[in-house]
């Protein structure tokens, strides 16, 4: 049943919009171009945003600083039973979440997707959002330029969302306390 309601839902959807259109006598092509007009616009604004977010984790990562910063709290992460191969996950989490599924990839593919490292990543990246992106992207869409409390906001947000699902993990899946 779900398949098929999932198989019919975006026709019907759209089956919809177009009828309720034409019965209002809306005329469905003008107002279609004019929202990709918009869309259009909204996208070419956010461009250097995007731009200036994937320069930055390039730079994080192609400098050797997420590593380095690894080794310096190896031994910390290592205390609190915290795989030093997800502290990458948790830095370039708030700023990217494409570079955060890369780096969930290579934890899962060279651990295991079932290694203690693979599940509390996935849970870190479930548990915390792209800050910066969602700053950049969508504040910077509408023009909002005073963005304090927000970020402020979301890096408290992040760093609960990394602590909860480090305790978290660690209950349930680590292999010395499960």
């Amino acid at each position: 049943m779900i398949n098929l309601i999932s198989l019919w839902a975006i026709p019907a959807i759209l089956f919809i919009i177009l009828t309720l259109g034409l019965i209002k006598k809306i005329p469905i092509y003008e107002e279609f171009t004019e929202g990709a007009k918009d869309g259009f616009k909204v996208a070419v604004n956010i461009i250097p945003y995007l731009v200036a977010i994937i320069v930055g984790v390039s730079m994080l990562r192609a400098s050797g600083v997420i590593d380095s910063l690894g080794h310096l709290l190896g031994p910390l992460l290592e205390k609190f039973m915290i795989p030093v191969e997800t502290l990458p996950v948790m830095i370039v989490r708030s700023l990217s979440g494409a570079a955060t599924l890369g780096l969930f990839s290579d934890i899962a593919h060279h651990f295991g997707p079932d290694s203690y490292a693979a599940k509390l990543a996935a849970v870190i990246v479930g548990s915390s959002e792209t800050t910066f992106y969602v700053l950049a992207v969508y504040f910077g869409s509408v023009g909002i330029k005073k963005v304090r409390y927000a970020m402020l906001t979301g890096i408290i947000a992040d760093f609960i969302g990394i602590v909860a699902a480090i305790m978290v993990c660690s209950y349930f899946f680590h292999p010395s306390i499960g």
